[in-house]
């Protein structure tokens, strides 16, 4: 049934959601006290993003000092694969199933990643980070243009996804959509996605 499976990066190839809700729980109580869980609200989108919404007007001349501040704390961090998630790579290459990395990551952020898992190239066929879309999630461009490089339509794609800008976004393409509980309880993703998972252990996707 399914040609091409697309996944998030965060929160669904590798467990650095908590570290990235410890970073951006800190900024947002500097300068939004009066705010508190914008660390959850933003999951999902890119740093332009958040910029455009959190520090415009007065606060856009903390972008800087904001962006110095994540480039060095994601130099500390580390990429902890999502269990079962290498095996399942492997299951749906051995079921001739393409597969694409489709995040909202930028290019240096990835050299990180390569850096820490030189292996991680391999395990894919294509990775699309956000300098090959016009629009960020939810817009589904991404996995629009991750299913045109395959030559796949909708009803043959598959979306794995954390965030409810990636959800969205995966519905969105019209793909079905497999929602990660890594960043949100499952009852918050059902309305979302085809089935809510922990992570890729003993996951099939006949369960689907």
């Amino acid at each position: 049934m399914f040609k091409a499976a697309l996944f998030d990066l965060d929160g669904v190839i590798f467990d650095t959601e908590p570290q990235y809700s410890t970073f951006w729980g800190s900024q947002f109580q500097a300068y939004y006290p009066q705010q508190p869980g914008l660390e959850q609200a933003i999951k999902g989108q890119t740093l332009t993003q958040i910029f455009d919404r959190y520090f415009s007007g007065p606060l856009e001349a903390e972008r800087v000092a904001v962006t110095r501040r994540l480039n060095d704390y994601e130099r500390t961090m580390t990429f902890q694969y999502i269990a079962g998630i290498q095996g399942f790579l492997e299951t749906l290459r051995s079921r001739d199933i393409r597969t694409a990395v489709v995040t909202s990551s930028n290019h240096e952020k990835m050299a990180r990643v390569y850096e820490q898992h030189p292996e991680f190239k391999t395990l894919f066929d294509a990775i699309l980070t956000s300098e090959d879309f016009e629009h960020s999630k939810p817009h589904p461009d991404c996995y629009l243009k991750a299913m045109a490089r395959f030559g796949v339509t909708a009803g043959e794609s598959i979306v794995f996804e954390d965030s409810i800008n990636g959800l969205r976004s995966g519905c969105a393409s019209g793909a079905t959509v497999v929602a990660l509980t890594t960043s949100h309880p499952a009852e918050a993703l059902r309305s979302l996605s085809t089935c809510q998972i922990p992570d890729f252990t003993g996951f099939r996707l006949e369960q689907i």
